[in-house]
């Protein structure tokens, strides 16, 4: 028996290792199997979209696609005067062979972005054809029709989108632009639009979530130092607006800001004003709608950070010497970083990326940068414009988390 011992002592830890493994193993693939349908969702509907969205915010198929001959006949081309003769005929055997009037119109789109009065002009040579005759000929026939086709720019904005691949869109979403030669330059001041727009959501997004923060700390700090059952049914009260369409609640509020609305009726019947307010279809009521649509997403971060500070530090503060006020600005209030952070983060990345509120209830000059977004995709229908403009706000939102990261990390480095 005590010869045996040895081969056994040797024998199995080996063989308790392997079997092991393989347990690991089944439960790790028992573990992804149970987690791929949720991935394969995220894969589909997040990151495909995100993809989808980036590469045409850098894609530039219309000319590419509509005017191949053109493109290469104009290349080479020094593009200070018209070009030859060849040019004019390729641009109609190019346009001669687009499938239907849709195509031409993206086309007329597309360089009309570019320079404006290009749409009529490739309309009204779409509508010419067809076109026969020698090179000089239908040149002669096209300067006919419309001189304009003597100036170079037209030309310019074919040769710089004859690429299937522009940065143009990216820099136009931040007053950048190319010159006809290719070199990056600053749009003329009475052009430059996104970077003030930019700002603007900057701004708002930041003025609701301080307000938010403001307003939902005293409460949240009420409600973690309520009784778990008051707290859970006054927490209900929280969740209400969750449960309420935006929609609805922006037409609520709509009623309740107007001149004669309930605000302005009961300010007034207090004395605090002797006229309505001006509450609607401006700043102020974009800010205070946004802020009852968006306090619960502070409130919640705030109390479950709240809930798991023990009480007994704050007494234990006071019991020490400390007054009150001092003990909860010096000990409770640090505790609570990593709740005001979250909420401060989820309620700035959501403010902005609103549309439905400032639309509804702001002016002309109170629309922030989804509200652009939307236009260009359903007005102007231009999608590389709307997809550059949702890649900044991407852009934003994980610089705004990496920030967040960071400071986190310096804290608990700190702490």
């Amino acid at each position: 028996m005590a010869d045996t011992l040895p081969a056994l002592d040797g024998a199995e830890p080996g063989a308790l290792r392997r079997a092991l493994s393989r347990a690991e193993s089944r439960r790790q693939w028992r573990a992804f199997g149970l987690t791929l349908p949720l991935l394969v969702f995220l894969l589909l509907t997040l990151l495909v979209p995100i993809v989808a969205l980036l590469q045409r915010a850098v894609e530039n198929p219309e000319v590419a696609n509509a005017l191949p001959q053109t493109v290469r006949a104009l290349d080479g081309w020094d593009g200070r005067e018209a070009p030859g003769a060849s040019a004019y005929a390729a641009l109609m055997r190019d346009l001669a062979h687009l499938p239907d009037s849709a195509d031409a119109g993206q086309l007329a789109r597309r360089l009309n972005s570019e320079v404006p009065g290009a749409r009529s002009l490739v309309m009204g040579a779409y509508r010419s054809l067809p076109m026969a005759g020698s090179p000089d000929e239908v040149r002669e026939r096209l300067l006919q029709a419309d001189a304009r086709w003597g100036q170079p720019s037209f030309w310019q904005a074919i040769a710089k989108n004859g690429s299937r691949w522009t940065p143009d869109y990216l820099l136009a979403s931040v007053d950048l632009k190319r010159d006809a030669q290719g070199q990056v330059e600053r749009m003329p001041e009475d052009q430059r639009a996104f970077g003030a727009i930019l700002l603007r959501t900057f701004h708002i997004s930041l003025v609701v979530t301080v307000i938010c923060l403001l307003l939902a700390y005293p409460l949240a700090w009420w409600l973690a130092s309520l009784p778990e059952r008051r707290a859970n049914v006054l927490m209900i009260v929280v969740l209400v607006p969750f449960w309420t369409s935006i929609l609805v609640r922006v037409a609520a509020w709509i009623v309740l800001l107007q001149s004669e609305g309930l605000v302005n009726r009961g300010l007034m019947g207090l004395g605090l004003v002797s006229e309505p307010l001006p509450l609607l279809f401006n700043r102020t009521g974009v800010v205070i709608a946004m802020v009852h649509i968006l306090l619960p997403f502070m409130i919640l971060p705030l109390y479950s950070v709240m809930k798991s500070v023990p009480p007994t530090y704050l007494r234990a503060a006071v019991s020490l010497g400390s007054s009150p006020l001092a003990a909860f600005f010096r000990v409770y209030v640090p505790q609570t970083y990593p709740g005001i952070g979250a909420g401060a983060l989820l309620v700035f990345i959501l403010s902005i990326g609103y549309y439905v509120t400032p639309a509804l209830l702001g002016g002309a000059d109170d629309q922030m940068l989804s509200y652009y977004i939307a236009r260009y995709t359903n007005v102007e229908v231009n999608w590389g414009m709307a997809c550059a403009l949702g890649a900044l706000l991407l852009a934003a939102t994980l610089l705004l988390y990496g920030v967040y990261r960071r400071i986190g990390k310096a804290e608990l480095s700190l702490g």
